[in-house]
């Protein structure tokens, strides 16, 4: 049996290229506005993707899921903790 006889559903239409980092950039815009109506008018989607971004460095490519998850279930206080380590680390202590 096929996919789509299985679940009953066409299945899915694959992204890739310019239309995942569409769609990758506006779940970083959607978790944006959300901490906006939290009070967190200065968040941005840079803020949102380089915070989940950070995790990736140094390791392979990650899935979409796993992208996706990250986006969606970050919290307000690890982008704040992240955006506070940045600022510190560009700001000469002396």
């Amino acid at each position: 049996m096929t996919e789509e006889q299985l679940s009953g559903q066409p299945p899915a239409e694959e992204l890739a290229g310019e239309d995942l980092t569409e769609a990758v950039i506006g779940l970083c815009r959607d978790k944006a506005e959300e901490f906006h109506y939290l009070g967190y008018e200065h968040a941005t989607w840079e803020d949102v993707w380089r915070c989940v971004n950070r995790k990736y460095t140094g390791a392979q490519d990650p899935s979409l899921h796993q992208i996706v998850n990250d986006i969606l279930t970050l919290r307000i206080d690890g982008l704040m903790n992240y955006l506070t380590i940045a600022a510190l680390k560009e700001t000469p202590l002396s």
